[in-house]
């Protein structure tokens, strides 16, 4: 996954307090996972029997928090919202198989989560 993005810093930049917008894109390839989650309108338990090949694109909005540890480290936490299409073929099984199908799912939901260690120049 590629998740480039864009701050707006409400004070100082590379200090306290900012918003995020971030844009996503990337590819997946992932079955055989054993499980009886269902979060957010996303069953993934159908993960178990089928393998799942395709591309996600999406955007979202952050809310972060920047402490300056020293003059050139900062610890940031950040957490985000967004929405994601996930554009996908299904296989028969989780690591062979013919395909079966194809689909797309609408996500929106949480699309981000970091804590981050950055060295400042």
């Amino acid at each position: 996954m590629v998740q480039p993005e864009a701050r707006y810093w409400f004070c100082d930049r590379f200090s306290r307090h900012f918003l995020g917008f971030h844009a996503i894109a990337g590819a997946f390839n992932f079955g055989g996972i054993n499980n009886n989650i269902s979060f957010l309108g996303t069953d993934f338990s159908r993960l178990k029997d089928n393998r799942y090949q395709g591309y996600a694109y999406g955007a979202g909005v952050a809310y972060g928090f920047a402490f300056m540890l020293s003059e050139h480290i900062n610890l940031e936490l950040e957490a985000g919202f967004g929405y994601m299409y996930l554009d996908y073929e299904i296989f028969d099984c989780s690591d062979c198989g013919r395909r079966i199908g194809d689909g797309g799912h609408h996500y929106i939901g949480p699309t981000k989560a970091a804590i981050n260690l950055v060295f400042l120049f």
